[in-house]
């Protein structure tokens, strides 16, 4: 071969593998948010006794670094009437990045929330969450998905199908079965895919490392919980005491490549959970910085 045709085989390789990489042109998380290994933090549901910045301090107090809020937490103290969401003024946006930058929190997801069909009430909520710099929206709006997609791609916003538990006596709620995400996110732009709640897994009589790889490639984010019983009404607990397996569960996104948050939402004896909260957090640093001397 001459050097001309080397040289032209070269560059149409270098344009390939190009085009590859930009098949996801994820909006990705920086990496001085890692903690051991994986970017954890809270979801703010966890704290919603309290409110966005008081959700923001104690994500920081419990050693998380990134917070996924949820539509309709009350501003702060002093401002409870203001509900945070896509609605809210540029100054309350402000305070919130402010706060934020103050913790050295990163803002990652927003929801559960739903997406609107109507085009521009959907815009109105990806603009907001470029705004506030976020990596995705998780959301259950699967008849939205034709209104959303097109979103995904010109704002390179994520978005997450989340699980809630099987309802019995609703059959046509079906996104507790990962069978069924990945039936919706299969072949839509790979910027769409799940939130893998593990906890509601585990509540619709489900092995949350099996459901995972079923989704395998397609995990953006994580709610991750540890339950005491596999039951509808199981209760969270500290990671390691529960039913869970926990370890399995970060084994098997570790060994995907998962690229996405760990938001830790707990939802027991939620006025006083911040020793548990810390617990998990803790859990997941210290199983990241032991595979990591390995």
């Amino acid at each position: 071969m001459s050097l001309r045709s080397c040289f032209s085989a070269l560059l149409l390789a270098g344009t390939f593998v190009l085009s590859v990489g930009t098949v996801r042109a994820e909006n990705a998380i920086p990496e001085e948010y890692k903690s051991g290994g994986f970017f954890v933090g809270c979801q703010a549901w966890t704290w919603n006794h309290f409110t966005v910045m008081e959700a923001i301090e104690k994500t920081a107090q419990a050693g998380g670094k990134v917070i996924e809020f949820f539509p309709g937490q009350a501003l702060s103290p002093d401002e409870k009437n203001v509900h945070f969401d896509q609605n809210v003024s540029a100054d309350v946006l402000q305070k919130v990045k402010d706060k934020l930058t103050e913790h050295h929190i990163k803002a990652v997801n927003f929801g559960v929330t739903g997406i609107s069909k109507d085009p521009a009430q959907a815009r109105k909520l990806f603009e907001f969450a470029k705004a506030l710099g976020l990596r995705a929206i998780t959301t259950e709006s699967v008849d939205s998905i034709d209104t959303f997609e097109p979103l995904v791609k010109e704002f390179d916003i994520m978005v997450a199908f989340h699980d809630h538990p099987k309802q019995p006596n609703n059959p046509g709620y079906r996104m507790w079965d990962p069978n069924y995400i990945l039936e919706v996110v299969k072949n839509r732009d790979s910027r769409i895919g799940a939130c893998a709640d593990t906890g509601h897994w585990v509540r619709s009589g489900l092995n949350p490392v099996e459901c995972i790889r079923i989704l395998k490639g397609h995990i953006i984010s994580s709610h991750l919980k540890d339950l005491n019983e596999v039951a509808p009404n199981a209760h969270d607990v500290p990671f390691g005491f529960g039913v869970s397996n926990v370890p399995a569960i970060l084994d098997e996104l570790k060994k995907q490549g998962f690229t996405g948050n760990i938001s830790i939402e707990y939802e027991h004896e939620m006025e006083k959970s911040m020793p548990m909260v810390a617990q998990c957090i803790g859990f997941v640093r210290g199983y990241g910085i032991a595979k990591k001397g390995k």
